[in-house]
């Protein structure tokens, strides 16, 4: 067998760690893994969590959480596809695509992520675009741009830490409004010392 090819134990251990990261935000422990996996002992777990890292699928992070390398072998379903980065939680100062923050890489259609054009995928947190059909947990694909227009859905970076909202400029303001059922949500009213991060495109509903 190649020094890379992964065995059918591999396999399903790469599909629940994917899975767990990319649609729950957890990076699952060995005994996690083991657990999936029908093991009493984390001992064949750690195994295979240490090939799949030998092999380059998978990495530890600084802070110990787990980072999917590349995504499972390519099928048919895969031919038009592009790998995006999932960025998660943004550490404040950290700039929204550092090493640090990416996931996982995930592919996406070429008919949503266009090639020559730059993206990436942040999870939603929080109910206040879920008017707009972006619920909390769900992936939102976005498109790097530094500028939006009016009712454009934007990631914005506010003091270090990203929001999505609707984007309005009025006279010499811009406004970042919700679009949620919640009325207790309020619109943020900015002059300046904010950064359009890039534009919703699509959104990727979490799977429970």
């Amino acid at each position: 067998m190649p020094k890379n090819q992964l065995t059918e134990k591999d396999l399903r251990a790469l599909r629940y760690l994917r899975n767990a990261i990319v649609h729950r935000g957890v990076s699952p422990s060995v005994r996690d893994l083991a657990h999936f996996l029908g093991r009493k002992s984390p001992r064949t777990a750690f195994v295979i969590l240490q090939g799949l890292i030998e092999k380059g699928w998978i990495k530890r992070k600084p802070d110990g959480d787990l980072q999917i390398r590349k995504d499972l072998p390519a099928t048919e379903d895969h031919a038009r596809t592009i790998e995006v980065p999932l960025v998660g939680n943004v550490a404040c100062g950290v700039p929204l695509l550092a090493e640090q923050n990416i996931e996982a890489h995930v592919p996406v259609a070429t008919t949503l992520a266009k090639p020559g054009q730059k993206h990436f995928l942040l999870r939603a947190v929080g109910n206040s675009m879920n008017a707009a059909g972006i619920n909390d947990g769900d992936l939102v694909l976005v498109r790097q741009q530094a500028q939006a227009d009016n009712g454009d859905k934007v990631v914005a970076l506010i003091d270090d830490e990203a929001t999505i909202k609707e984007f309005h400029r009025e006279r010499r303001v811009v406004v970042l409004k919700p679009r949620s059922k919640d009325k207790s949500q309020r619109s943020i009213v900015l002059s300046g010392n904010f950064i359009i991060q890039g534009v919703v495109i699509a959104t990727i509903s979490k799977l429970d």
